[in-house]
């Protein structure tokens, strides 16, 4: 009986062990596509992320032709939310600076 036994546990020990080796070998192909996957997704964001980059550089640049003094407000009004990112932010420049232009009332047009 113990022989019986010893060899039914070789059996199973065997079957184990090939379960085992198969499974790594899965999980090493998965790896592998997942890697890919994410390489070709990064590509692809970036292209994606220059090709907005580029129409956003046009789209300025034709903004700039056809009135680069709404253009000029617009970067302004840009320049205005990124120094201003916190309730604590603090500048101190002079009223009259150009950095002010487009909030001065006498820039106000009706």
């Amino acid at each position: 009986f113990a022989r019986m036994r010893a060899e039914r546990k070789a059996v199973a020990d065997e079957h184990r062990a090939r379960g085992r080796e198969q499974a790594e070998i899965i999980r090493a192909d998965v790896d592998a596509r997942v890697t890919v996957m994410l390489a070709d997704a990064e590509r692809n964001s970036r292209t994606v992320r220059g090709e907005g980059d580029a129409t956003a550089a046009k789209v300025y640049a034709d903004m700039y032709s056809k009135n680069a003094e709404f253009y000029a407000f617009v970067r302004s009004l840009e320049a205005y939310r990124n120094s201003f990112n916190s309730k604590n932010d603090v500048l101190v420049v002079q009223p009259d600076n150009d950095f002010f232009k487009y909030m001065r009332s006498d820039k106000v047009s009706n």
